[in-house]
């Protein structure tokens, strides 16, 4: 569990992004989407020099386009619930292509996919830029809640725990001919559910004991200590301070 651990989302480089400290870069982050947030939607121009901004900070931490759009599939719930919103939303119609849609749900799908994108696309290029233990250090340097991070270190960890049981499981299943082929196997995959959370429970309960045996108080410790020089918390601000710029411009001239 003290050991390194590096998640999916993760992509190894040597940038002058990932040798930022976590706590500068979640600062960042989180800045940057209060700035998008806070940016009037009918700023078109202004939402264009965010992706610019962020497709800057991509190209310096060495990320694929292809990569970071591969990841912002995680918000197609949202855009399907957007695209929705014209054809509900009440007021003002207009037609376009023969459909009459609202003024406003037109607006409103365009603010929740322009503002949604942008977060999703900087919450991953942080995770891009930042091992998963660095991330959890950086929120401790940040002065959050130590329960909270130690419930996020947990279940982030155990995550793979339990997706690798998950899987011997589904491999044990196979190697005895079960193939869930309709409703009559749902109670194979049950049963297999009940003992994957039974499994999980007493490993849980084991590593508690182990733990506790080894002098766990209910704090972690702090193995680390993360600091940051002003330059490169200056770095840092470079993204938040341009969007804020921007956001100013569009918030004036609106």
């Amino acid at each position: 569990m003290g050991a390194g651990h590096v998640h999916k989302l993760y992509r190894h480089a040597s940038s002058p992004v990932h040798r930022l400290p976590p706590h500068c870069k979640i600062a960042a982050a989180f800045c940057f989407v209060v700035v998008v947030v806070c940016t009037p939607r009918e700023a078109l121009w202004a939402f264009a020099l965010y992706a610019l901004l962020l497709a800057a900070v991509a190209a310096t931490a060495r990320v694929p386009a292809g990569f970071v759009l591969r990841r912002l599939l995680i918000e197609v719930p949202f855009v399907a619930f957007a695209l929705l919103m014209p054809f509900v939303a009440q007021g003002e119609h207009v037609h376009v292509l023969g459909l009459a849609l609202s003024r406003n749900g037109l607006w409103g799908a365009w603010n929740i996919l322009a503002k949604g994108t942008l977060g999703v696309a900087a919450s991953v290029l942080l995770a891009a830029t930042t091992e998963l233990r660095s991330l959890l250090l950086g929120l401790q340097r940040l002065r959050m809640p130590s329960l909270l991070v130690e419930i996020a270190s947990f279940m982030l960890r155990y995550g793979d725990v339990v997706t690798d049981e998950m899987r011997r499981m589904r491999i044990a299943r196979e190697s005895r001919g079960f193939t869930a082929r309709g409703v009559r196997d749902w109670g194979v995959l049950a049963k297999s559910a009940g003992a994957l959370f039974i499994r999980s429970y007493e490993r849980g309960e084991r590593v508690h004991l182990a733990m506790v045996s080894r002098g766990y108080t209910g704090t972690m410790p702090v193995i680390d200590e993360v600091t940051a020089s002003r330059a490169q918390w200056a770095q840092s601000a470079g993204l938040p301070l341009a969007a804020l710029a921007v956001c100013l411009t569009a918030v004036v001239s609106s």
